[in-house]
């Protein structure tokens, strides 16, 4: 099943998996992680519109974390891969926390989906570490959710020292 490439048509009968390859922009041929991410950008766009950001944005991506574990793992089920590149929920919801914690402007979202990819994507310890030994759904989800409190605290510093 290695050389398995899910498409569209394939998530078009798996919702679950749908979801999990973040409505499609996990099938991007390259980077699915970055393309990934950016589906965070208007959901949370529009949720802040509807008065859904700060700490109710956060409780938010708290349920979605938790149905995350279970999204990621049946989706990396279905594929038969081990954490493929092209389940990226875990970059949605992550990067949709970051959101919650940044200025409503878009300087500082741009400032978050650049630090949050560099985390994400050079997984400093205990990133990592994380990323190597848990498995499934709450390893794809966790390693995610680490780099978010890493890019939080990293933009926290930086709004600090400006």
């Amino acid at each position: 099943m290695a050389d398995f490439k899910p498409n569209f048509s394939w998530l078009k009968t798996r919702p679950l998996c749908f979801l999990g390859f973040g409505f499609g922009s996990g099938l991007a041929p390259v980077a699915p992680g970055t393309f990934g991410t950016l589906p965070a950008l208007p959901i949370a766009f529009m949720l802040h519109l509807v008065g859904i950001s700060g700490w109710w944005l956060a409780a938010f991506c708290a349920i979605l974390f938790v149905w995350g574990i279970r999204i990621c793992s049946h989706t990396e089920r279905e594929l038969g891969i081990y954490d493929y590149g092209g389940i990226v929920w875990d970059e949605i919801v992550a990067m949709m926390l970051v959101l919650a914690f940044v200025p409503f402007k878009w300087t500082w979202w741009l400032a978050a989906f650049v630090v949050f990819r560099l985390f994400d994507a050079l997984k400093p310890w205990p990133i990592k570490w994380l990323d190597a030994r848990l498995h499934g759904g709450l390893g794809i989800m966790l390693d995610d959710l680490v780099a978010a409190l890493f890019t939080i605290w990293t933009l926290k510093i930086l709004a600090w020292l400006i």
